[in-house]
């Protein structure tokens, strides 16, 4: 017959810390806490998920952001819709933007991927837009009535259903995330190799050396009736 002993070991803020533990992991978690706290850019304003009409200050850079780093490895991308709204964690804070500020913005791992979709593919993810009120988008502009689409027009022209549209979005959405199956049948797929996250840091680090503070406005991207 085998026999064993068990005994519990609660974990809670009555268990003394570990010194030996502390003083092997304390130098790298100063050097995480430099680097997090590191300044990587300026925002002129805050950045915000107050809904207006359909968009926010914080949804509209988020998907200009994400877009203007895409083009510049793919500049055939038609349009975006780099997160929904539900995956902006955190407002951008006026003033100093620290790595940390954009790690709790974006706190996932997601890609960026570019899919072709068919005329038909589009007006379902137009719709999904519409019905949710609007979601962060870019070079999209639509007008919305009674949670449906009244005019659509993508790269400066009147959406077509007839064409073939290249847009930019996450592997989570893609993937069917927040209930969203536009992009199951694309007839094209491209990995751009760059994080969402990755591609916003770029930008306001791109910003900052140009000397210029990120900022955005309500343009009436997404207007509602």
């Amino acid at each position: 017959m085998v026999q064993s002993r068990r005994s519990e070991y609660p974990i809670n803020t009555s268990l003394a810390a570990d010194s030996a533990m502390v003083k092997k992991y304390w130098p790298y978690k100063l050097r995480l806490d430099s680097q997090m706290n590191g300044v990587i850019g300026h925002s002129d304003i805050a950045l915000t998920k107050k809904f207006v009409q359909g968009e926010s200050l914080l949804g509209d850079f988020f998907a200009d952001a994400a877009f203007s780093e895409a083009r510049k490895i793919d500049p055939q991308i038609d349009f975006a819709i780099p997160s929904t709204n539900g995956g902006l964690r955190n407002d951008l804070p006026q003033g100093p933007i620290t790595l940390s500020n954009v790690f709790e913005l974006m706190p996932f791992e997601n890609e960026l991927i570019v899919f072709t979709l068919k005329g038909e593919d589009v007006a379902s993810l137009l719709d999904f837009i519409a019905k949710t009120g609007g979601q962060p988008i870019a070079n999209l502009r639509l007008r919305i009535a009674d949670n449906k689409i009244a005019a659509a027009t993508i790269n400066g022209k009147a959406f077509d259903p007839a064409k073939e549209y290249r847009v930019l979005t996450s592997d989570y959405i893609a993937g069917g995330g927040d209930g969203l199956n536009s992009f199951k049948n694309p007839v094209a797929k491209k990995i751009l190799g760059l994080k969402v996250r990755d591609a916003l840091i770029l930008y306001i680090k791109g910003k900052e050396a140009l000397n210029q503070k990120i900022t955005a406005s309500l343009d009436g991207r997404t207007g509602n009736d």
